[in-house]
């Protein structure tokens, strides 16, 4: 019932001000989110529960500022001379595609202006109007949390199904994108699900790249502040030997893996 809900308000967050995106803040220079130098706007409102979730902040779909949608993009141009050849624009959460009919016309607006577009998603959406916005994405930036479903439950709160449609649709376009996967020890470390993560998608021809991001605490003061449970508050980082166990199993299956 809590997700039923849940959905209904993102649902008003997608329609209602369709001039205006809600957002949590605003990078400038950013270098982790997307080839090179750019803007990227971190959409308020996520479905998902992740345990580790760095930013708790960004959950809440009433929270954050409504910023007018031509507002950002004379933002982006105003910083396009910095974007050089590889840059541009990235939307992360939060998730975004709880906003992807603003996002679109965001994004229709950006290349009007010949700006490169970046989605950060955990994949939650493949209707029709998420297709419609990942068409007009330029590089998708798709976070698979575990490729085993329960365990994907456990840790998120939801289903993996969603996004492994996502990332399948992405494919059959051929369109780029970039896997992503963070390495929880105790979670997602174990070495037989890394193995099928890899060998679910070794065969698709748009991943070019895949990056391992290790858990880590500089978050949990947030969830404190916001007086929520924080289940992670005794995991620590993964060690430099686990990093690298993940890092031969996915070398195995693709060709540019980055450990962050």
């Amino acid at each position: 019932m809590y997700f039923q809900l849940q959905d209904i308000e993102a649902a008003k967050l997608n329609i209602d001000d369709p001039d205006h995106l809600r957002i949590h803040s605003l990078e400038t220079f950013g270098t982790h989110d997307g080839p090179g130098i750019r803007m990227v706007v971190f959409a308020q409102g996520c479905q998902f529960r992740c345990l580790y979730c760095q930013n708790p902040d960004t959950l809440d779909v009433k929270g954050g500022s409504l910023v007018e949608i031509e507002e950002l993009v004379k933002r982006a141009v105003r910083q396009k001379s910095y974007f050089g050849k590889t840059g541009g624009v990235t939307v992360s959460g939060g998730e975004p595609l709880l906003q992807r009919n603003k996002l679109l016309h965001f994004f229709k607006r950006l290349h009007e202006e010949g700006i490169n577009t970046c989605l950060d998603t955990n994949g939650r959406l493949n209707n029709h109007q998420a297709q419609e916005l990942f068409d007009n994405t330029d590089l998708l930036l798709l976070d698979v949390k575990h490729i085993n479903d329960k365990i994907h439950h456990e840790l998120t709160g939801l289903t993996n199904k969603n996004t492994l449609e996502v990332a399948a649709y992405r494919e059959s376009t051929g369109k780029p994108m970039w896997l992503r996967y963070v390495l929880v020890p105790g979670w997602t470390d174990q070495p037989e699900y890394l193995e099928e993560w890899g060998q679910h998608f070794t065969n698709y021809k748009t991943v070019e790249r895949v990056e391992i991001i290790p858990f880590h605490q500089l978050g949990s003061q947030k969830w404190e502040l916001l007086n929520m449970p924080y289940a992670l508050k005794d995991t620590v980082p993964p060690t430099a030997e686990s990093k690298a166990e993940a890092f031969a199993v996915f070398s195995k299956y693709f060709k540019n893996v980055i450990l962050k």
